[in-house]
């Protein structure tokens, strides 16, 4: 069985639960460090709204794990306390399974992604661009980013779309599903304010690490506001 990494969002509503779930940032790491098969996982704060917002959204915190083989992950999600804990705490949890398709740069020092090959029987496609800003670039990075992040609201093909990240300014995320190759493409290459954001993070080089993502996701557990967000995934399993 081929590695596989999972995202799972949860969202908190009272100020109990919020607060449990930023201490959570600190004592969560005992447990996942003893996870069988959990060979890398990030705990992710997230920003505000959809975008790509360096203010914290309390409401809001992420699971990546990259795991071995999916039978561990199921074992994980199914009988794990710490993750029984999280379920109880929060009023929405989505978890996303995918399998990586490319991977360039590093996280934490080193690339935590092996490939595997898509199935072309599902066209949805999900990015994670991570990278540490330059603490003497912080300011210009961020002054640019509502520019370029202004063709997201045009975008048709964008069907999920939120900023993660670990450290709030400075180690930053976004994660992103699309309905398909094609949209992602429209977005990347015709967008002037992206490709002028390319540009600049060559010119500048904004990052002291940087790390590009693509997956393929393949099933979709829980709910989000209520509603089922990969429908179309339930008849692959």
């Amino acid at each position: 069985m081929s590695q596989i990494t999972t995202i799972t969002f949860f969202r908190y509503q009272s100020l109990a639960s919020k607060l449990w779930a930023f201490v959570m940032m600190q004592f969560a790491h005992r447990d996942l460090a003893k996870t069988v098969g959990l060979s890398f996982y990030k705990l992710l704060g997230t920003g505000r709204g959809n975008g790509f917002n360096p203010y914290p959204d309390w409401g809001t915190y992420a699971l990546l794990q990259v795991w071995d083989n999916e039978q561990d992950a199921d074992v994980f999600f199914e009988s794990s306390r710490l993750f029984k804990r999280y379920k109880a705490k929060s009023t929405d949890q989505w978890r996303i399974y995918m399998r990586a398709i490319k991977a360039e740069g590093k996280w934490s020092g080193s690339n935590p992604f092996e490939l595997s090959s898509p199935d072309e029987r599902i066209p949805f496609l999900a990015i994670i661009t991570r990278a540490t800003i330059k603490k003497k670039l912080l300011r210009k990075f961020w002054k640019y980013v509502p520019i370029s992040e202004k063709p997201l609201e045009r975008s048709t093909g964008l069907l999920h779309t939120k900023g993660i990240g670990e450290v709030p300014f400075l180690q930053m995320a976004t994660f992103s599903i699309w309905s398909s190759e094609e949209e992602l493409k429209t977005f990347a290459y015709r967008s002037k304010e992206h490709s002028k954001a390319i540009a600049l993070t060559r010119e500048l080089n904004w990052y002291s690490e940087e790390l590009f993502s693509r997956f393929q996701p393949y099933r979709s557990e829980g709910t989000w506001l209520g509603r089922n967000m990969l429908p179309e995934l339930q008849d692959l399993k």
